[in-house]
């Protein structure tokens, strides 16, 4: 079987930006505090410890608490609950969207490298305790990117009205789409038991909140995953300081735009606002502008003076909701986090926010890249053999991967280098022979030669097509091979549900990934099913 691997750097699948910070380019290294290294644990956990207030430990335990009451948590959950207490207590911090039935692939990536870091981190430091942390996305409103998953060759999609955070939508509804997912699974007990999680999640939960907590603890609760819901009014109440500078100084506008035009050589993810708070009720999330002296929530009519926004504040803080400039920063406020792991899109915002942190005192966590998977079969992974091809090989676009293909199997060279150096050698010569008559006669050569070069190409590009037209049969199966891993020419984990690889391979599909997963490796993941 193919046994090569991709680093992420190779794989064509993540941004410059991305690139440069995995290869720890000195021009980023304004940009992050420390790279995701065991040796550099020891200092940010050190740092954490001097800054993060051990009295939000008893506040972030008790809210953790009493959003698992309803829900059976694992005997290491509450463990790790409890021991948030401690001050020998750190967090390795995952999110993601409230996406229906979880989404994409790469919520399991997210979760078990979460897992994976904070058992390594054990090890290494056994004198501290290392929690992974799973933070729901519950007060973003893009109801349009979460409503549906795709199983198979099926969008499965809950159509609605949009409302306010997604975290407090209603699963009322569910049921039809949970029948639409009844009929595309079949049979069997795998099938069950997806319906049952599908079921146990969006009927017997009254939003998507519980829902996706009731998901994520079904399937990763035995390994110790703590969820949170930040939506609550006593975390918030610890955020207030941070709210009340971005009313009233718009410090992270001001910060947040100087980096900005120091990476500009890089596609800039997200841009701030002069204020980057929403206002949120149940049915709505709307900016806080500032417009004439007056703090107006957009899309409606309340509008506060300054002293009245700053009353509002204090005495209901949970109907701040801080954008994706500031949710960052939140997240580090309430949490003894050492590291945040997420995407590539993820880590290029976070790499917008260090200067930020810094005029907040609040230490900048170490950013990790998830890890990164091509799930496939032991069949798929046969053929590939077969075929004389490398998983680096299937990563190529569809196009390169066919041409470079077809000139390896061909039984002649489809390259005309030659015949490019010899015309090339011919035309020197007359150009010679033209530096000695006019002007208009060179012309005339370097005119014939682009013409004769270009001729060339032509040919070079027929005889590939004729080449591929002859090995059409193999080309052909490399096709449906590439299909299947990237289908739509896109990453498996950018668009597959968890459920289609688990209703083959049931609970070994999660056991597998956690025991091959190293979220230290940089590698994107081959891992064959068994």
């Amino acid at each position: 079987m193919p046994s090569d691997f991709i680093s992420f750097q190779n794989s064509g699948y993540f941004s410059p930006l991305i690139v440069d910070y995995l290869n720890q380019k000195e021009k980023l290294r304004s940009f992050y505090n420390r790279f995701p290294t065991l040796e550099n644990f020891e200092k940010q956990i050190h740092e954490k410890s001097q800054i993060y207030p051990n009295e939000n430990r008893q506040i972030l335990a008790d809210v953790l608490l009493e959003q698992y009451q309803d829900f059976e948590a694992s005997e290491l959950t509450l463990k790790n609950i409890t021991e948030l207490q401690s001050d020998k207590t750190f967090t390795i911090t995952t999110g993601h969207q409230l996406n229906l039935f979880s989404g994409p692939l790469y919520y399991l990536y997210k979760i078990i490298s979460t897992i994976k870091l904070a058992q390594k981190l054990k090890d290494a430091y056994p004198e501290n305790n290392f929690v992974p942390i799973f933070w729901m996305a519950t007060e973003d409103h893009d109801f349009d990117e979460i409503n549906h998953f795709y199983f198979r060759d099926k969008k499965i999609t809950w159509d609605r009205e949009k409302a306010g955070p997604t975290g407090r939508i209603s699963t009322e509804g569910l049921y039809k789409i949970l029948e639409i997912f009844k009929t595309e699974l079949g049979v069997g007990i795998n099938a069950e038991y997806l319906a049952n999680l599908f079921e146990g999640a969006y009927i017997n939960h009254k939003n998507l909140s519980e829902a996706t907590r009731f998901i994520t603890n079904e399937i990763f609760g035995k390994f110790g995953v703590v969820i949170i819901d930040a939506d609550d009014t006593r975390l918030k109440r610890l955020f207030i300081p941070s709210m009340k500078a971005d009313l009233l100084q718009n410090v992270a506008f001001e910060k947040v735009s100087e980096t900005i035009k120091d990476l500009e050589d890089y596609s800039i993810q997200v841009n701030p606002r002069e204020i980057n708070l929403f206002y949120i009720e149940d049915e709505f999330r709307e900016r806080i502008i500032k417009t004439d002296g007056f703090y107006h929530v957009n899309n409606t009519e309340i509008k506060f003076t300054e002293d009245e926004i700053l009353i509002e504040l204090a005495n209901n803080p949970e109907k701040f909701s801080p954008n994706v400039i500031m949710r960052p920063l939140y997240q580090e406020v309430i949490l003894p986090n050492l590291c945040y792991i997420g995407g590539g899109g993820e880590l290029a915002y976070w790499l917008e926010l260090k200067s930020y942190f810094e005029s907040e005192n609040i230490t900048f966590p170490i950013l990790m890249l998830r890890n990164s998977v091509l799930l496939a079969s032991i069949k798929q992974s046969e053929k590939l053999d077969k075929l004389g091809l490398h998983w680096k090989d299937i990563f190529l676009r569809q196009e390169e991967l066919l041409s470079n293909y077809t000139e390896k199997i061909s039984e002649f060279p489809i390259d005309f280098s030659g015949q490019r150096a010899i015309l090339n050698k011919q035309f020197n010569e007359l150009l010679r022979v033209a530096d000695k008559t006019d002007k208009s006669f060179r012309g005339a050569v370097l005119a014939q030669e682009a013409k004769q070069l270009k001729g060339l190409d032509h040919l070079e590009k027929r005889l590939l097509k004729a080449q591929k037209r002859k090995h059409s049969q193999e080309l052909n199966r490399i096709t449906l091979l590439q299909d299947e891993l990237f289908p739509l020419q896109s990453l498996q984990e950018r668009r597959l549900n968890f459920a289609q690889f688990y209703l083959e391979y049931g609970d070994d599909l999660v056991d597998n990934l956690i025991n091959q997963l190293d979220p230290l490796s940089n590698e994107f993941d081959i891992v064959i099913l068994k």
